[in-house]
């Protein structure tokens, strides 16, 4: 079908300065095991199409499923109507926006596909971790799950621009909740972060010694074990990470506050502005000198890894914090005519019916030189949590509040008890600078976020996030339920 369209663009002749098509089909799957019931199969199948013009000083958009020559002819009239309409009103002139014609492919790395295990024996694989959840009678709920996604994208322009990008990746899941003498605790593999690029292989290799079912038994016992925790204790004091729980630190005090479109103003009345302004760039010490972030989509296997965004701009690896210095936002082409500023191949869009916005794609945090022993070491009294369950954070991307479903407190460089309900608080700003340790190569993990929201009408996306453990001092932790 997607050749089909393809020739369809190249025999229509447009009447405007420039026009581009981007077709995206997705498909996903869901096998969910609920307390040892199947739960109904859930395919969701996608396909449609997005043209962009520019014509008469302005720009405009149009989607459409129609994917027939009258289809396509009327949504470039859609498109061009919309553009002499934003041409009374445009931000930026249209003539200083870049416009890609580069031609490319991309496809994710796949060594065991999806199609490659009947569907019975993916949801007995499935079925199997549910029972390892449930098996104690203190965990009251448990589900397992598996998702898949598929897309295919495909970029045309009348500049001579093509590229076909396909994207396959696998999000295992599992949740166990435990109930005793009125204590409900509950754990997860990781709140949906192991969401990456690839195949069936992905459930052999959650971490380097565990696969599906032993993430099973581990995630079980650590509700269980959780019952009989005592609540973390409050204070200022050190903190430790776990990659689980800096994926969502790293998101949502660095990622969003970032973005360069919410800088200039555009998500004010939706989810609030940023605290940085674009007089900071270039000088500002958003953290400690371990502090490296980089915008990296060519990291195998995570995410958002991708060649092109959906602009048709090419994607590289480009640090926007380094040595703690601010250096550049992550903006697509439109944000960096309209701010005169350098930012990165970030355009993206949730699906064809949206046009691209800036986004956060691969952000991570480039590891040091510290295990997660030596990291541990260097605390006397401190904290070390894993995977978020909670979060809060202001309107200007500054302060905020974060609650982790496990932690174990650190005592004289050792780890000590499990400590339940553990949770932090600080300002964004601060909190970077008081960075101290940075994880190694060793402890870096890629993981994922698979539900970022952002612009109106909304548009979810999936985000990257690799990283080690991180240790931070001085930082407002407390506890209760």
């Amino acid at each position: 079908m997607l050749d089909t369209v393809e020739r369809l663009f190249a025999s229509l002749r447009f009447d405007a300065e420039f026009c581009a098509l981007r077709v995206v089909r997705e498909h996903q799957e869901r096998i969910v095991v609920r307390r040892g019931v199947v739960q109904p199969l859930r395919r969701i199948d996608d396909f449609g199409a997005m043209l962009t013009v520019i014509h008469a000083g302005g720009v405009g958009y149009a989607a459409t499923t129609d994917l027939t020559r009258a289809g396509l002819e009327a949504a470039f009239a859609r498109a061009r109507a919309w553009a002499e309409v934003n041409a009374r009103w445009r931000l930026v002139d249209p003539q200083r926006i870049a416009r890609a014609a580069h031609r490319g492919e991309y496809a994710s790395a796949v060594v065991r596909p999806w199609e490659a295990e009947p569907l019975a024996a993916k949801i007995e694989r499935v079925r199997a971790a549910d029972a390892a959840l449930g098996a104690d009678s203190r965990v009251v709920d448990r589900e397992a799950s598996v998702g898949r996604l598929r897309v295919e994208s495909l970029q045309l322009n009348t500049a001579g621009g093509r590229i076909a990008q396909r994207f396959e990746a696998v999000q295992p899941h599992l949740r166990a909740t435990a109930h005793r003498k009125g204590e409900t605790q509950t754990r997860t593999l990781g709140t949906g972060s192991y969401f990456r690029q690839g195949g069936l292989e992905l459930l052999d290799a959650l971490e380097p010694d565990e696969d599906f079912e032993a993430a099973s038994l581990r995630v079980r016992e650590e509700a269980l074990e959780l019952l009989g925790a005592p609540d973390c204790p409050a204070g200022i004091m050190d903190l430790v990470l776990a990659p689980d729980q800096m994926v969502l630190q790293i998101h949502e005090s660095i990622g969003h506050p970032l973005e360069l479109d919410r800088i200039l103003g555009d998500e004010r009345n939706y989810a609030g502005t940023s605290f940085v302004t674009p007089e900071m760039f270039g000088s500002y010490q958003y953290g400690s000198p371990l502090l490296n972030v980089t915008f990296d989509p060519g990291v195998a296997g995570e995410l958002a890894s991708y060649a092109y965004d959906d602009e048709g701009a090419p994607a590289e690896r480009t640090y926007l914090i380094r040595e703690g210095v601010l250096l550049r936002p992550l903006g697509g082409s439109l944000s960096q005519a309209r701010a005169g500023m350098a930012g990165v191949a970030a355009a993206r869009a949730s699906g064809w019916n949206r046009p691209p916005i800036d986004r956060m794609a691969n952000l991570n945090l480039e590891p040091g030189d510290a295990s997660l022993g030596s990291l541990i070491a260097q605390v006397e009294q401190g904290v070390y949590m894993q995977t978020n369950c909670s979060w809060s954070i202001d309107d200007s991307r500054n302060k905020f509040q974060f609650g982790c479903e496990r932690a174990r407190r650190i005592v004289n460089g050792e780890l000590r008890e499990v400590v339940k309900n553990p949770n932090y608080r600080g300002i964004s700003s601060a909190f970077w600078r008081n960075l101290a340790g940075v994880g190694n190569a060793d402890s870096f993990r890629v993981l994922g976020v698979g539900n970022c929201g952002k612009g109106e009408p909304n548009q979810m996306v999936r985000v990257g996030h690799a990283t080690p453990p991180c240790l931070f001092r001085a930082v407002d932790v407390f506890g209760g339920g």
